[in-house]
C-alpha cells in the first residue's frame, strides 16, 4: 500500500509540473475529470470525456466543480466559469487520461485517492491567495479591520497548526508604527520567530513602552507585563475584540489592571488612519493603502509565507 501511495504521489507531482496544473482553471478540469472517471471502466478514451461536438470537456462547469468541493467541506468558489474549456484544458485532459491509464496498468489507480490529492492542491491554492481588505467606504475602518481579522481566523481554522491571525495582527501593528513613527528603529520578526524569542520585551519596544501583540492573552503574557513594570517599563497589550476582556480579567487577577494598557486592534489602527487622512473621506482610502503597502513589505521581509499579504480593494 505504501509503495502504491508513493507511486501515485510521484506521478501526480510529475503530471502537475509537466502540465502546469495550478490556478483555478486547470484545477477545475482535473477535479471534474477525476470524478467523471469514477463512472467509467478503465482504460480511458478521450471520447468518454468530451461533449458530442468534441471541443469541450464534458460536465465541466461551476456547479459541477462546487458540488465536488462541497462534499469535501469547501464552500469557496474555485472558478466562476468552472474552468472553461480551452486548448490548454484539452491538452491537460489528454495528458491526464494517459496518466490514469498508466496507473491502471501498474495496479495503482485509486480515483478516490487522486481526488483527495487534488482537493489538497485546491486547499493550497486558496491558502496561497492574499487576504482581502475591502475598500468599502460605506463601512467604518474599524469594521473593515474586524472583517480582515475574521478572514485571517477563518484561514487559520482551515490550515491546522498555523497562527495566521496572530501574524496578521503583529504585522499590522508594525506597519502602523512604521507610518506613525517614521524615525523609530523597529525590529520586525517573523511571527514564529518572534513568538519564540520575544521574552519579556514584547513585540516592539519604543521609549519606555513595551508593546505585546496577541490574539489570545494568557496568564504568561500578564506575567511578562509584570516583568516590564518591575523594570519601570509601560506594558501595552494590543489584542482582538474578544481578547480585550480576557486581558483585563487576567491583569485584574494579578493586581495589575490599573497599570497595563489594553487596546483592541481595529480601533488602535482606525484612529490613526482617520488622523493621517485629516478626517477627510477622500484621504482615508489612500492612507489605508499606505498601511497595507507597509504591512506587505514587512511580510516580504520577515515571513516565508507570502499568503499573509493583504490585497486592498
Amino acid at each position: 500500500m505504501r509503495k502504491r501511495d508513493e507511486v501515485i504521489a510521484a506521478e501526480m507531482k510529475r503530471f502537475s509540473k509537466e502540465y502546469d496544473v495550478k490556478g483555478k482553471g486547470p484545477l477545475s478540469v482535473v477535479l471534474v475529470l477525476t470524478r467523471s472517471a469514477k463512472s467509467i471502466k478503465p482504460p480511458y478514451s478521450e471520447k468518454h470525456f468530451l461533449t458530442h461536438e468534441g471541443g469541450q470537456v464534458a460536465g465541466l462547469g461551476q456547479s459541477a466543480v462546487q458540488s465536488i468541493l462541497k462534499e469535501h467541506g469547501i464552500q469557496k468558489v474555485l472558478a466562476k466559469e468552472g474552468g472553461r474549456t480551452s486548448r490548454g484544458s484539452i491538452r491537460r485532459m489528454q495528458g491526464y487520461l494517459q496518466l490514469l491509464n498508466e496507473l491502471h496498468k501498474k495496479g495503482a489507480l485509486d480515483l478516490n485517492q487522486l481526488e483527495e490529492w487534488w482537493i489538497e492542491r485546491i486547499k493550497e491554492h486558496f491558502a496561497s491567495q492574499p487576504l482581502k481588505l475591502r475598500n468599502d467606504q460605506s463601512k467604518s475602518i474599524t469594521q473593515l479591520i474586524i472583517e480582515l481579522m475574521a478572514t485571517a481566523y477563518k484561514r487559520q481554522q482551515a490550515q491546522k497548526g498555523t497562527m495566521v491571525a496572530g501574524a496578521v495582527m503583529q504585522h499590522l501593528v508594525g506597519a502602523k508604527l512604521e507610518i506613525a513613527l517614521p524615525n523609530a528603529k523597529l525590529a520586525h520578526k517573523g511571527f514564529s520567530v518572534a513568538d519564540e524569542s520575544r521574552a519579556d520585551q514584547g513585540d516592539f519596544a519604543l521609549g519606555d513602552c513595551v508593546i505585546h501583540v496577541t490574539a489570545a492573552p494568557s496568564e504568561a503574557l500578564i506575567q511578562k507585563c509584570q516583568s516590564n513594570l518591575d523594570a519601570n517599563l509601560r506594558p501595552i497589550i494590543i489584542t482582538s475584540e474578544e481578547g480585550v476582556g480576557g486581558a483585563k480579567a487576567l491583569a485584574k487577577s494579578l493586581g495589575a489592571e490599573d497599570r497595563i494598557e489594553v487596546f483592541e486592534i481595529s480601533q488602535f489602527i482606525a484612529l490613526n488612519v482617520y488622523e493621517w487622512g485629516g478626517f477627510k473621506e477622500s484621504e482615508r482610502p489612500p492612507k489605508m493603502n499606505e498601511l497595507v503597502e507597509s504591512y506587505n513589505k514587512i511580510v516580504e521581509l520577515v515571513e516565508t509565507d507570502h499568503s499573509l499579504k493583504i490585497q486592498f480593494g
